[in-house]
C-alpha cells in the first residue's frame, strides 16, 4: 500500500487524529480535501448558520493553504446542506467572496438530514499548483 501524503492545517491536527481521518491527501497531482464544517477549534459546531458557513470556508481555506493551494485551484466542489429548502438562499449569498471569479469549479449540492450537529459541509478536489497546466 502506498503511504498517504496527508496535509494538516496548523493547529487542528489533534482534532483530526481524535476523529480518525485526514483533512486532505495529495495524490497524482490533486488534493482531495475531506468535508469541512463550521467547527470551532474544539470541534464543536458554530451555532449561527452564517457564522458556521464562513467558518467552514475558513477551515477549508486553511487546509488548502497548508497544501500550497487556494480556492482558485479547486476544480470540484460538493456541498451538503441540512434542510436546503430553508437554508440554501442564506448560505449561497455568503459564497461569492470565497468562490472567486468565473470560470467556477464544478458543483454538486446534496440535501441531507444530519451532519453531526452542523448545517453545512463542503468538500473539494483541487489541482496542486506544481502540476497545473500552463495556458496555451
Amino acid at each position: 500500500m502506498t503511504k498517504r501524503d496527508v496535509v494538516f492545517p496548523p493547529g487542528r491536527q489533534a482534532l483530526y487524529e481524535r476523529n480518525r481521518y485526514s483533512p486532505a491527501i495529495r495524490s497524482n497531482g490533486f488534493l482531495f480535501v475531506s468535508g469541512q464544517v463550521g467547527s470551532r477549534e474544539d470541534g464543536s459546531p458554530e451555532p449561527e448558520l452564517e457564522a458556521q458557513v464562513r467558518l467552514a470556508f475558513d477551515n477549508l481555506n486553511a487546509v488548502l493553504a497548508a497544501a500550497g493551494c487556494t480556492f482558485d485551484d479547486v476544480v470540484d466542489v460538493t456541498v451538503f446542506i441540512v434542510d436546503p429548502e430553508s437554508k440554501f438562499d442564506t448560505i449561497w449569498k455568503l459564497v461569492p467572496p470565497y468562490w472567486g471569479k468565473a470560470p467556477h469549479p464544478t458543483l454538486t449540492g446534496i440535501g441531507v438530514t444530519w451532519l453531526y450537529g452542523f448545517d453545512f459541509e463542503i468538500k473539494v478536489i483541487a489541482k496542486l499548483p506544481e502540476t497545473r497546466e500552463l495556458p496555451a
